[in-house]
């Protein structure tokens, strides 16, 4: 159990490093085309001023033909902090400031107005020229940034939250001692007949439908927070549902199966475990596969409860990056994959040693404060500040602070 929160330490930290050279604290918009540039035109003028009187419908005019030009309007005239403006900006650019209209932009300054069809027309060119430079220059650093992903499509280098924030979720989620412990005990009941055939069809398809199953749970999870995207009480209440599973879990490691509790209760087990002696006593292939299935969803509405905060928390968060649907799904298919991992695992070691190894109550216990203190974590920043989980650093800040919190505790 410790290896497996050392491991997960370990992949936290390492996703710190990719972030490490980040200047900015917030992601890039996702799955967006580069933003488009800005160019700031300040335009000095005097309502004394004949040639003043006619540039300024030109600018103002340019202003509204062109959306990434941003314009700075300052009338000399009894407005000394204005007048300074001016003379700082032309003293950086290391030219006079002794004649209005001045317009600076881009690092460059003209002076004076002819008309609209000559200096007029030049500073449109200007301010065109500008705004294409700078438009290409962001586009070349962003495709730069940007890395193809096979599925996911293209993706920028501070999307990488996502991904990150996926792997991780999902790990934990997998380690879910609900499901180790019904796999294990079907699995244990079969092991004696050394057949290794038998024993990786049954757990195979026990692992299959689980993993079908949660998928389509996740999936309407989805859906429910697609439709109710923009109720930012629904992100809250998400939160909240989140925070009282983490601190239900948080229970159990202190008082186990006392009051509430997450886990398969016990008027439930005896069905179970009849459903798997029944399935390692049928002979027939068709029947036995059958069984093994109906096991799988039965099981799995039981177990839905001990993890049922990390599929919430993360489909939320999933519906406030902007994604297409064929991402969403994919998303969901790579956090599902993840998560029958360690259930093939344990298949796969019951067929190779023909062993069996049941999850004890301690290992249950602190997969219960481990994925307690984490949906504890997230559901606080669910509830005060969900934009904040689409940043990886303070995302995967609050998962490490999760797992020392649950090494110190069960040390």
């Amino acid at each position: 159990m410790f290896k497996i929160i050392i491991f997960t330490l370990l992949l936290g930290l390492s996703s710190l490093a990719v972030n490490a050279d980040e200047k900015s604290p917030l992601p890039a918009p996702k799955n967006q085309a580069v933003t488009e540039q800005t160019v700031d035109l300040y335009f000095f003028w005097s309502h004394f001023c004949p040639h003043c009187l006619q540039a300024k419908p030109f600018v103002d005019n340019l202003a509204r033909r062109y959306s990434w030009l941003k314009l700075h309007s300052h009338d000399l005239i009894n407005n000394r902090e204005n007048v300074n403006l001016y003379l700082q900006m032309a003293t950086q650019l290391k030219a006079p400031a002794n004649a209005v209209p001045g317009f600076i932009f881009c690092g460059q300054i003209l002076v004076g107005f002819n008309g609209a069809a000559s200096s007029g027309k030049e500073l449109e060119n200007k301010l065109l020229a500008c705004h294409e430079s700078r438009q290409k220059s962001a586009e070349n650093q962003f495709a730069s940034q940007t890395i193809e992903l096979p599925l996911l499509g293209k993706i920028h280098y501070q999307d990488f939250s996502l991904p990150v924030f996926t792997l991780i979720i999902a790990g934990l989620d997998a380690f879910n001692p609900c499901a180790f412990f019904v796999l294990c005990f079907l699995l244990s009941l079969i092991v004696h007949s050394k057949d290794r055939w038998r024993i990786t069809l049954i757990g195979g398809t026990f692992v299959l439908v689980s993993g079908i199953m949660y998928f389509l749970f996740m999936a309407a999870w989805l859906n429910l927070f697609l439709f109710t995207r923009q109720l930012s009480f629904i992100t809250a209440l998400a939160g909240i549902i989140a925070v009282t599973v983490g601190v239900i879990n948080i229970k159990d490691y202190f008082f186990f199966q006392q009051g509430i509790s997450l886990s398969i209760p016990e008027s439930a087990k005896p069905r179970l475990f009849q459903k798997m002696r029944t399935i390692t006593q049928t002979a027939e292939w068709p029947l036995m596969l059958g069984a093994t299935a109906l096991l799988a969803i039965a099981a799995n509405s039981y177990e839905l409860l001990c993890t049922a905060g990390f599929p919430m928390v993360y489909t939320r968060v999933l519906t406030l990056s902007a994604l297409s649907s064929g991402q969403y799904y994919l998303y969901l298919a790579l956090y599902n994959f993840i998560y029958i991992l360690p259930l093939l695992l344990i298949v796969a070691i019951f067929t190779f040693t023909l062993g069996s190894k049941k999850l004890s109550e301690r290992e249950g216990r602190l997969l219960k404060l481990l994925s307690g203190n984490m949906m504890l974590g997230l559901g606080l920043m669910l509830c005060f500040a969900p934009q904040l989980l689409s940043n990886m650093l303070a995302s995967v800040s609050v998962m490490l602070i999760a797992i020392v919190i649950s090494l110190v505790i069960a040390f």
